[in-house]
């Protein structure tokens, strides 16, 4: 539910590769995981992509895994800068503030699939390391908590508070799957939108 960071494009020659910095290799990192998942987040491949030999490389991380790391907290720590501004945001109108949280939580439906795709990719990495489903783990249950601080507002019951917000995010997850797909349009994240906010924030209210 964060910005992705923008798109690369292949540099070449040595100015290009005196300008890199360890940002410059999470981007191309990400980009990668993005089309290929974490499979395809290759040193070699990356250097190829940015037009700099592999050496250039090693000046920012000690090694693959390294790389990896400092991914994986940057999304992190995005992520819970992102979560933290959602939850700062409060109206006078608790369901406005549901339908931003929504809004919010499928804004790359559109053009930009990165941050959906990225995520996929990185529960797809969870499902085989144990640390990243940890962090993901614990990424939920901010979510969860988020959610359901939103739904208090509207039900006075915190256990339907509770349940709603896992329902809400269910909804989101399978939005992801749906939205992520390259041929999915704007009308579909409108559609999703709408038929949410519908049967899962509205009823609420009444």
């Amino acid at each position: 539910m964060v910005s992705a960071p923008p798109s690369l494009e292949k540099q070449t020659g040595p100015r290009s590769a005196s300008r890199l910095n360890q940002d410059t290799w999470l981007d191309a990192a990400f980009s990668a995981a993005v089309e290929h998942g974490f499979d395809g987040v290759r040193v070699l491949t990356l250097a190829d992509t940015l037009g700099v030999t592999r050496g250039s490389f090693y000046w920012h991380f000690k090694d693959h895994a390294a790389l990896i790391t400092a991914l994986l907290e940057r999304w992190l720590a995005r992520e819970t800068q992102g979560n933290q501004s959602l939850e700062n945001t409060v109206t006078d109108d608790p369901v406005k503030d549901l339908e931003l949280l929504l809004d919010a939580a499928l804004a790359h439906g559109g053009e930009d699939l990165s941050n959906m795709r990225f995520e996929l990719a990185l529960r797809g990495l969870g499902r085989r390391d144990q640390a990243v489903a940890a962090m993901l783990l614990k990424v939920d249950q901010a979510r969860l908590a988020l959610f359901a601080k939103k739904f208090a507002r509207i039900t006075p019951d915190p256990k339907t508070a509770r349940e709603l917000a896992t329902l809400f995010y269910l909804t989101i997850v399978g939005s992801f799957q749906a939205l992520s797909r390259p041929q999915a349009a704007h009308p579909t994240k409108q559609y999703l939108t709408d038929i949410i906010g519908r049967y899962l924030v509205k009823p609420q209210t009444r």
